[in-house]
């Protein structure tokens, strides 16, 4: 079998394709920080409503966003860290959830993060399309899990691509973190070994990429992609809430052209 060439990621202003062998009537995309109107510390393209950026400016980055894609229906969503996968509403108004999921074409569906896991789905059929947004409670409740099993096509035939978000070396975390994972054996590789740190508490370092490609391995989605950046290294092009907590929020968007 001839094995499938990944394209070489692709940019623009404002935005970073993703880097997977997605059909070509199927368009993923994140944006970046830069090239919106934003002003500091929410600088520059911020896409958030919710992050006590000008209501205005969001609007004016939105816009230019539907102008980058060139579509100009979206579906945004209020996200509550939950396993709830919505489809877009008759208006495009906003929905509660924290994934979207349609076999709608020229249909933006979008998830907001800023270190969070934004991850996007399609079938090899470009026939059905979803994103989540993957926070570690997400990703432990089962909001991929939810995802997969919104599509009617086989597993074998889903592909995914995990876009930017906190990396290994960045995602220190406490016991709760540890046991929300502790259902699957596997993840056990996923932590670093403990470290006693100044205030007394045990602390250790997830890599939450790893955490969600064994989810959908186990779901039988076995292509996936992506898993380049952190978020919080990458100061030049994303928003980290981690490294900074008042800050704008990246858009993760994929739809099917028709």
């Amino acid at each position: 079998m001839v094995p499938i060439e990944v394209p070489t990621p692709s940019t623009s202003e404002g935005l970073i394709a993703a880097n997977w062998p997605a059909p070509v009537n199927v368009e993923a995309w994140v944006s970046t920080r830069n090239g919106g109107a934003s002003a500091p510390p929410y600088d520059s393209f911020n896409l958030a409503t919710h992050v006590g950026d000008d209501a205005g400016t969001v609007a004016n980055n939105r816009n230019k966003l539907a102008q980058l894609i060139q579509c100009r229906h979206s579906q945004w969503l209020d996200q509550t860290h939950s396993t709830i996968v919505a489809e877009p509403a008759a208006d495009l108004s906003l929905q509660t959830g924290d994934a979207l999921y349609t076999r709608q074409k020229n249909i933006a569906l979008a998830v907001l993060t800023a270190d969070c896991l934004p991850v996007v789905f399609c079938t090899e059929s470009a026939d059905e399309i979803a994103v989540a947004h993957a926070g570690w409670r997400g990703l432990s409740a089962g909001i991929l899990e939810a995802v997969v099993s919104k599509f009617s096509t086989s597993t074998e035939h889903i592909m995914a691509w995990l876009g930017p978000a906190i990396g290994p070396r960045q995602f220190q975390v406490g016991e709760d973190v540890v046991q929300a994972f502790v259902d699957q054996a596997e993840n056990e590789k996923c932590f670093t070994p403990w470290q006693q740190g100044s205030d007394g508490k045990k602390r250790c370092y997830a890599n939450l990429y790893e955490l969600a490609r064994l989810r959908l391995l186990a779901q039988g989605v076995s292509k996936i992609y992506g898993a380049e950046f952190c978020t919080v290294e990458d100061k030049a092009n994303f928003y980290s809430y981690r490294r900074q907590a008042i800050t704008g929020r990246m858009a993760t968007i994929i739809l099917i052209r028709g």
